[in-house]
C-alpha cells in the first residue's frame, strides 16, 4: 500500500458556473488504479465540500474505507442521501425492523454473498454505488472482495474488446429472488423507481458499460444476476461469460477488505463486483447496505 496526501477538488455547479473547493485527504491506496482507505475524516460531521470531495474519491478509486465511523442506521441514510438519491434497500427482500432504505444481509436468514456479483443489475436501472456497513462482525473471516470490471475491460486484447463491445446480455433476479418474492412476498416487493415490484422481468444491459460520469467502458456482466448473452448459441453465450469471468476475477484486478466494527465502505456498482467469504462457520455476520439511485446502463455502441 502507499500512503498519499491528495487533495481532491469536486466540481459544484452553481448559478454563475462552475466552482471547485479543494479538501485535502490522507489517502491509502491499495493499488495504482482500484481501492483506497481515506484517513482522518467522520462522516456524521462531514462538511459539504468534504463529501464533495468523497463523491469525486469514489469515482476516482471505485471503492473506498472509512473506519472508525459512528453511525446507526438513520446516520447513515442521512450521509447517503448527501451523496445522491437513495433506493430502496432491495427490490423485493423484506429486511424487518430497519428502515425502508436498508437492506440487511444477516448470514442467520439466508444473508449470503457468496457469488461474484454487481449490485440489482436485474433490474432496469441498476444502483450508482452502494454503502456497506458491519453490524455484527464473526470473530474472524468474512471479507469482502471487489474486482475492478474497468481494469478487467482495458486488459483484454483488442480482437476480444472489439468482440464485446457490440455484445447484450439479459440479466434476471428470478433465480436467486423469484421464489422468495413469488411465495414469501406474495408477489407484493418494494417500491423501485416509483413503482411496486410484482415480477422480476428480465432485462437486457450492454456487456461493456459506459461510465455516465468518466467516460471509462467496464465490463458489466457477473455470475450472480447474468444468465446469458443475447444472439449466440448457449455454447457461446457460455463460452464469452467463463471467459469474461475468468479475466474479471484474475488477483491483479481484486481488493480485498477484512472488516472492523465501525468501517464504513462505500463503491461504484457501475464498474465493479464483488463477493463476501463465507467462510465463518456458524457464527454470525450482519451487514447493513443502502443503494444510491442509478441510470440505465449505456454501451459504446
Amino acid at each position: 500500500m502507499t500512503t498519499t496526501h491528495v487533495r481532491s477538488t469536486p466540481h459544484a455547479q452553481t448559478a454563475g458556473g462552475t466552482v471547485t473547493s479543494g479538501v485535502e485527504f490522507d489517502i491509502d491506496e491499495f493499488g495504482p488504479r482500484f481501492g483506497a482507505e481515506i484517513r482522518g475524516v467522520d462522516v456524521a460531521s462531514a462538511s459539504d465540500d468534504e463529501v464533495r470531495a468523497l463523491r469525486q474519491a469514489l469515482i476516482d478509486h471505485k471503492v473506498i474505507v472509512l473506519r472508525d465511523q459512528r453511525l446507526d442506521d438513520a446516520s447513515h441514510i442521512e450521509f447517503g442521501r448527501r451523496l445522491g438519491d437513495l433506493t430502496f434497500g432491495h427490490p423485493v427482500w423484506n429486511s424487518g425492523d430497519v428502515p425502508d432504505e436498508v437492506y440487511e444481509l444477516d448470514s442467520a436468514d439466508n444473508g449470503f454473498a457468496d457469488v461474484w456479483h454487481t449490485d440489482v443489475t436485474f433490474m432496469p436501472r441498476p444502483p450508482a454505488g452502494s454503502i456497506l456497513r458491519p453490524v455484527v462482525l464473526p470473530r474472524n473471516g468474512g471479507d469482502t472482495n471487489w474486482a475492478d470490471a474497468e481494469l478487467a475491460y482495458e486488459s483484454l486484447s483488442a480482437p476480444v474488446r472489439d468482440l464485446v463491445d457490440g455484445l447484450t446480455a439479459t440479466h434476471d433476479g428470478n433465480r436467486e429472488f423469484g421464489y422468495y418474492l413469488k411465495h414469501r412476498r406474495d408477489g407484493h416487493g418494494n417500491l423501485w423507481d416509483g413503482k411496486e415490484v410484482t415480477a422480476l422481468a428480465p432485462v437486457s444491459h450492454p456487456v461493456v458499460r459506459v461510465h455516465p460520469e468518466t467516460g471509462r467502458k467496464a465490463l458489466f456482466v457477473n455470475p450472480g444476476f447474468t444468465s446469458h448473452i443475447d444472439g449466440v448459441s448457449d455454447a457461446e453465450s457460455r463460452a464469452i461469460l467463463d471467459l469474461l469471468y475468468a479475466h474479471i476475477t484474475k488477483p491483479e484486478h481484486i481488493v480485498r477488505h477484512r472488516w472492523r466494527l465501525g468501517d464504513l465502505v462505500l463503491w461504484d456498482n457501475r464498474n465493479t463486483l464483488h463477493y463476501a467469504n463465507r467462510d465463518y462457520g456458524d457464527n454470525r455476520r450482519v451487514m447493513h447496505r443502502i443503494t444510491l439511485r442509478g441510470d440505465a446502463p449505456v454501451g459504446p455502441r
